[in-house]
């Protein structure tokens, strides 16, 4: 297993991280376990979670698998906090301070730890100033809960404004950013990358399959496992009406010829490209069971030449979007802060 510098903390992570936010639901707590300690034994050190996964019961069921390998403290453990935990309380939910505190508070509890690695806040928003969100994870950091801060699928202009509030009230800073990076969008490589390597921010990956639609898995004849069954229903499907478009099945027809020459799966070619980009640091796997998950560990020997990228790039332009991610999520709020820091 390679590893990697988180940004510029220097921290290590494996390439691969293993994601769990199906543990306790799609995947039960006897795979989740057997997940687990495969990930261990391949060398993978870095595990994504967050508190919202099934509120909870991913950080539960998580818990009692790392308290039975007894290596939690080689693991870098992550969680992340933002998305609403009680639909009745108006303060469960956001990036201020009582919610983040409780929250990591809960989330200690539940995967049975006493302290996190990397705590992320989930979703931007612009109710709270950036100073009270990171005020209250520099608490946090100073008490010994957590080790390091991060954020996920913010916009570059409120990562480096961020930034900017830790260096001007002297706070911990974010040393790392989960985002959405695929071969169907690209935006991140026109501010995000150069901005996280000019400021030594680490990049983690989320959905590097595009949701699976990049596995080959969906055909535009509509055969295969999946697209006949979305598209029997006859409802209106947001997810089907992004992705099932022509530009998006070019790419995934040429993935899947590139991968048939190299003799590995569609999903392994789509995984390898996202690893070898720019300023990754790590890529998270999102396997429901250990037959998925050992597929895409294959990912890791797979190279992407030259030529390789010069014929994905005529598809999918440097910095281009063929299926909105980033950027583009229903409870993320990129518009400015509504209370100046």
């Amino acid at each position: 297993m390679e590893y990697r510098s988180l940004g510029r903390s220097g921290m290590q992570v494996s390439k691969l991280s293993l994601g769990t936010m199906l543990f306790g639901g799609e995947t039960d707590e006897a795979e989740a376990t057997a997940l687990v300690d495969q990930a261990i034994e391949v060398g993978i050190n870095s595990i994504d979670t967050a508190n919202i996964y099934g509120r909870g019961r991913s950080e539960e069921v998580l818990g009692r698998a790392l308290a039975r390998t007894g290596k939690r403290h080689s693991l870098v453990l992550a969680t992340k906090v933002h998305v609403r935990m009680d639909d009745a309380d108006p303060n469960m939910a956001g990036n201020h301070r009582r919610h983040i505190i409780e929250q990591c508070h809960a989330s200690l509890r539940r995967l049975g730890t006493d302290y996190i690695d990397i705590y992320y806040i989930h979703r931007p928003s612009s109710e709270v100033p950036i100073d009270e969100t990171l005020r209250a994870l520099d608490d946090l950091v100073r008490a010994g809960y957590v080790r390091y801060i991060g954020t996920s699928s913010f916009a570059a202009w409120q990562i480096l404004e961020a930034l900017w509030v830790a260096k001007e009230y002297h706070l911990n800073r974010f040393v790392a950013e989960q985002t959405p990076y695929h071969l169907l969008d690209r935006r991140i490589e026109r501010e995000l990358v150069p901005m996280a390597q000019t400021y030594g921010v680490g990049l983690t990956i989320w959905s590097p399959l595009a949701g699976g639609f990049l596995s080959g898995k969906y055909r535009r004849d509509g055969a295969g496992s999946g697209s006949a069954r979305l598209r029997a229903t006859g409802e209106p499907n947001a997810w089907v009406d992004r992705h099932f478009v022509d530009r998006a099945f070019a790419v995934v027809e040429l993935v899947a010829a590139i991968a048939a020459e190299k003799g590995c799966t569609p999903a392994q070619l789509a995984l390898a490209w996202t690893l070898q980009q720019q300023a990754v640091a790590s890529v998270v796997l999102g396997a429901r069971n250990l037959a998925q998950f050992d597929e895409l560990l294959g990912a890791g020997h797979v190279q992407i030449s030259t030529d390789d990228q010069a014929r994905l790039d005529q598809l999918s332009p440097p910095g281009g979007v063929i299926v909105p991610y980033y950027l583009d999520d229903s409870f993320a709020d990129f518009r400015p802060h509504r209370y100046r820091w």
